[in-house]
C-alpha cells in the first residue's frame, strides 16, 4: 500500500466546499489515482509495448481511509499459458499462491502495487492533482443534473452571490437540507425593476438544466417567463390551485423594447363554475392577491381578463382596460380581425408604444387592427378583404391544378418506366436464348467428332 497522509481529511474538506457526498469524492480520488497509475506504466514502458485506449480497463484503485493509503488492483484472467501478464495469469501461478480450487477462466484480483513506491507515489500524487479537479466538477455537474432535472418549469428560492458580465449568479437550492448550487440569470431573463444586490432574495423560474461539459453553471433560471407569473398566481389564489379557475393564456414583455415602457403581463382566466367569478378570484378583496403578485415582481403592470369561447369577446376583453365598441372577424382563415373604437380610445386600446395591442394580439393569437369607429369604411375594407380572399382562392385552385398536372406526369413516368423495364426483360430473354443456341450448336459438332 503507499500512504496518503491527510486523506481522511482531503475528503472531508473537498465533501464540505463542494456540497458532494463523500462516496463522489473518493470515487473521484480513485479514478484520479488510477490515471496516475496509468501514467506511470506508460512512463516505465520499456518494452514499447502498445497500449489502447481500453487497456488499463481492467484495473482499478483501492483506497484505505483508516490506514490513509491506497493500492492498485488488477482484475486477471486464469489461462493455461500467458501472453499478456496484464490481464492474464496462469492456472499454475494461481495455485502457488494458495488458490487450489481455480479453475481455467474465471478471475482473480491480485494486489499490483508497483514496487517503486516513492516514484510512483510521486508521480501519482503529481498527475492527482491535474485530474482530481476535472473529475470532481464532473460529480458536482453529474449530481446538480440528477437534482434538478425533474424541477424544470417549477419555481426556485434564489440568492444572489454575485455577477458575471452582465449575468447575475444566483445561489438555489432544490429543497429543505439540500445544499446550495449556483444558477445563472442572464441579462434577457431579468426584469428591469428588480435590485439585484448581494443577498438579496428573489423567486426565479427554473427554465434549463443544461448538460455536458460546458463551464459555469448548469442551471438557467429567469424572471422575465410567463411561468412565473403562473406560479405566483396558482401559489396566491386556491381556487386556481383547487382547479375551480383555470389560467388559459398568458402574455408577458417584461422587457419591453423602449425604456419608455414599463413591464406588462396580460392573463386570460375562465371557470365551470357559474357561481365564482374567475376575475374577481385573481384579484381579491381590494386588490389583495393581485398586488402579492405585483409586488414579487417590483410593480409590473398586470391585466387579468376574461376567456371566452368566442373570438370577438375574447379579443374585446384582452385590449381591456380600453372600452371596444365592435369587433369584426375580417378573415378567420387567417385571424385577422378589426377593433372598432371611440376617438378618445384610440390611444388606450394602442398603449404606449403599442404594448397593449401587442399584448393583446399574442394573448389571442389574432392579428388585431385598431380602428377609428367614426373614420371607419365598413363597405370598403368588406371589398379588400373580399378581394384579398377571392385572390387567396385562386391562387389555391391553380397550385392544386399544377399538383394534379405534376401526378399526371409522375404516373405517366411510372408507365414508361415499367415498359422500359419490360422491353429490357425481354431483351436479356433474347440474349439468353442466343446464347443457348450457340451451347446446343457447339454439343452437335462435339458429338459429329
Amino acid at each position: 500500500m503507499i500512504e496518503l497522509q491527510g486523506l481522511k481529511e482531503l475528503i472531508e474538506s473537498i465533501s464540505r466546499e463542494r456540497n458532494l457526498p463523500r462516496s463522489a469524492v473518493q470515487a473521484a480520488i480513485r479514478e484520479a489515482l488510477l490515471k496516475g497509475y496509468e501514467r506511470y506504466r506508460r512512463a516505465q514502458n520499456m518494452e514499447r509495448r502498445q497500449f489502447d485506449e481500453d487497456y488499463f480497463d481492467n484495473f482499478d484503485v483501492q483506497l484505505d481511509i483508516e490506514d490513509q493509503g491506497f493500492r492498485v488492483v488488477a482484475t486477471k484472467t486464469i489461462v493455461e499459458q500467458v501472453v499478456n501478464s496484464d490481464h492474464e495469469i496462469s492456472l499454475e501461478q494461481v495455485k502457488d499462491m494458495g488458490g487450489e480450487g481455480a479453475e481455467l477462466g474465471q478471475e482473480v484480483i491480485l494486489d499490483v502495487t508497483p514496487d517503486k513506491k516513492e516514484e510512483f507515489g510521486r508521480m501519482a500524487a503529481m498527475q492527482t492533482k491535474q485530474v482530481l479537479a476535472q473529475k470532481l466538477r464532473d460529480q458536482q455537474r453529474q449530481m446538480v443534473q440528477e437534482e434538478f432535472q425533474d424541477l424544470e418549469s417549477s419555481v426556485l428560492q434564489a440568492r444572489v452571490l454575485r455577477f458575471e458580465r452582465q449575468s447575475v449568479i444566483l445561489a438555489v437550492s432544490s429543497g429543505f437540507g439540500q445544499p446550495e448550487v449556483e444558477a445563472e440569470l442572464p441579462k434577457r431573463e431579468q426584469l428591469p425593476n428588480d435590485n439585484y444586490r448581494a443577498n438579496a432574495t428573489f423567486k426565479v423560474y427554473l427554465k434549463k438544466v443544461s448538460q455536458g461539459q460546458q463551464r459555469g453553471p448548469q442551471l438557467l433560471v429567469s424572471r422575465a417567463d410567463a411561468g412565473l407569473v403562473v406560479y405566483l398566481f396558482a401559489n396566491e389564489v386556491p381556487e386556481i390551485e383547487d382547479e375551480v379557475v383555470r389560467i388559459v393564456a398568458v402574455a408577458r414583455e417584461a422587457n419591453p423594447p423602449s425604456r419608455y415602457v414599463g413591464p406588462r403581463t396580460k392573463i386570460a382566466v375562465d371557470t365551470l363554475d357559474r357561481d365564482v367569478d374567475p376575475v374577481g378570484a385573481c384579484i381579491g378583496a381590494r386588490g389583495s392577491r393581485i398586488q402579492v403578485v405585483v409586488n414579487e415582481l417590483r410593480g409590473e403592470k398586470i391585466d387579468v381578463i376574461r376567456w371566452s369561447p368566442d373570438p370577438a369577446t375574447y379579443i374585446a376583453n384582452a385590449l381591456s382596460p380600453a372600452r371596444v365598441d365592435e369587433v369584426r372577424l375580417m378573415d378567420p382563415e387567417t385571424r385577422q380581425t378589426h377593433v372598432l373604437v371611440a376617438e378618445d380610445q384610440l390611444s388606450l386600446a394602442i398603449g404606449k408604444e403599442g404594448q397593449n395591442v401587442r399584448l393583446a394580439a399574442r394573448l389571442t393569437g389574432w392579428k388585431i387592427d385598431i380602428k377609428d369607429k367614426a373614420k371607419y369604411d365598413r363597405e370598403g375594407e368588406d371589398t379588400k378583404f373580399a378581394a384579398a380572399r377571392a385572390k387567396a382562392a385562386e391562387e389555391a385552385a391553380r397550385l392544386e391544378a399544377l399538383e394534379d398536372e405534376y401526378d399526371e406526369e409522375y404516373e405517366e413516368d411510372e408507365e414508361y418506366d415499367e415498359k422500359m423495364a419490360l422491353g429490357r426483360d425481354f431483351e436479356d430473354l433474347d440474349e439468353d436464348l442466343e446464347e443457348l443456341d450457340e451451347l446446343d450448336s457447339d454439343r452437335e459438332e462435339d458429338v459429329r467428332r
